[in-house]
């Protein structure tokens, strides 16, 4: 499995469970850190674990471990799949780390065909 069929799981995944404002952002050109990001918003603290633990599921019946999972107590969980990185933010922490100003020079995709596919 490639890391965009990875990323797509993960937005469909949020997108089941009514995550909002979810993009796909592809940094492999610009950074090492992974091939892409898939940010998602969710409005309260219980639907942030609710979104990350979907995702983890979708990803694992895929057969896809994480690789580390940050935050879980927090309003921002990061699961860390090596070539994609999900963050999964309650609606504050999002707008105020605003990771998509951060990686503006990334390839942000159009989730509305991810999200088709």
């Amino acid at each position: 499995m490639n890391s965009l069929d990875i990323a797509k799981i993960a937005a469909k995944a949020a997108d089941s469970k009514k995550g909002q404002d979810i993009q796909v952002i592809g940094i492999r050109d610009i950074s090492v850190l992974a091939d892409y990001f898939v940010l998602v918003t969710g409005d309260s603290s219980t639907q942030v674990k609710a979104l990350a633990d979907e995702i983890e599921y979708k990803l694992g019946e895929a057969g896809e471990e994480p690789h580390h999972i940050e935050g879980r107590q927090s309003g921002w969980i990061c699961l860390d799949f090596s070539t994609v990185v999900v963050h999964v933010f309650y609606k504050e922490q999002r707008q105020y780390f605003n990771l998509e100003h951060l990686w503006e020079d990334g390839d942000i995709l159009d989730t509305e065909k991810l999200l088709e596919d």
